[in-house]
């Protein structure tokens, strides 16, 4: 992935919408300006849920931790696709990866997300109906009582893919970042990346681009527009 520890500076991003490079950066518009595009936080060359993701990810994340996102920034750089199951797995992972830390509050949310998300890929993948992903297993096993009645909540309920992917699954990708962001956990910070990272990867293997290597952040591109911060401090 698009780690590189030999920089000795990363990008100063900030929460939020800037709207240009002097008033700051957030993840996505400093992945726009690498991309060539105009200077967005919804660049063409995101799939719209991941770069949501990207979003979510970098504004919940502490501002002492922010900058060690930043080598991510050039793998999300075209990665996109109109496959609606790029949706529902971006969803899905959000949930796996928030259910088993995240307040009581969020739980039924997210355990009904996983289930939701699994009954739509039954149905765009041609799946035995009711299958179960062993992550998701894993998951919802976390919270027995919760998944149980989640299970149920779920039967007879039938949603169509467009609905899911323009409705449920930006809720669902919302609902799991803040829930790991609000975790009793002391690693919020790590797992919120660790989360952006391994849908990266994810993507990078739904685009056939598994092969090739994550270009790096170059240091030369970006900074003349985005104010950096010392690597040993970030």
């Amino acid at each position: 992935m698009a780690g590189d520890d030999t920089l000795d500076v990363l990008p100063m991003l900030g929460r939020g919408k800037h709207r240009n490079p002097k008033k700051g950066a957030c993840f996505m518009e400093l992945a726009s300006y690498l991309a060539g595009e105009r200077w967005s936080d919804h660049p063409q060359c995101t799939h719209p849920l991941l770069a949501m993701l990207a979003r979510a990810v970098n504004d919940l994340t502490s501002d002492e931790k922010r900058p060690r996102l930043a080598p991510l920034i050039p793998s999300v750089i075209g990665l996109a696709s109109d496959d609606p199951r790029w949706d529902v797995r971006i969803a899905l992972r959000a949930a796996q990866t928030a259910l088993p830390v995240a307040p009581a509050d969020r739980q039924q949310t997210l355990a009904v997300a996983i289930y939701g998300s699994e009954r739509m890929l039954d149905v765009l993948e041609g799946r035995p109906l009711g299958t179960l992903a062993p992550e998701s297993v894993a998951a919802l096993a976390t919270v027995p009582r919760t998944a149980e009645w989640a299970q149920k909540f779920c039967e007879g309920t039938h949603v169509k893919p467009k609905r899911f992917v323009r409705d449920a699954a930006p809720s669902v990708v919302s609902t799991a970042v803040q829930g790991i962001a609000e975790a009793f956990v002391p690693d919020c910070d790590d797992r919120l990346r660790e989360l952006l990272e391994a849908t990266i990867a994810d993507a990078r293997v739904w685009a056939g681009r598994i092969d090739e290597d994550a270009p790096p952040l170059d240091r030369g591109r970006w900074e003349p527009v985005v104010k950096a911060v010392p690597l040993a401090s970030a």
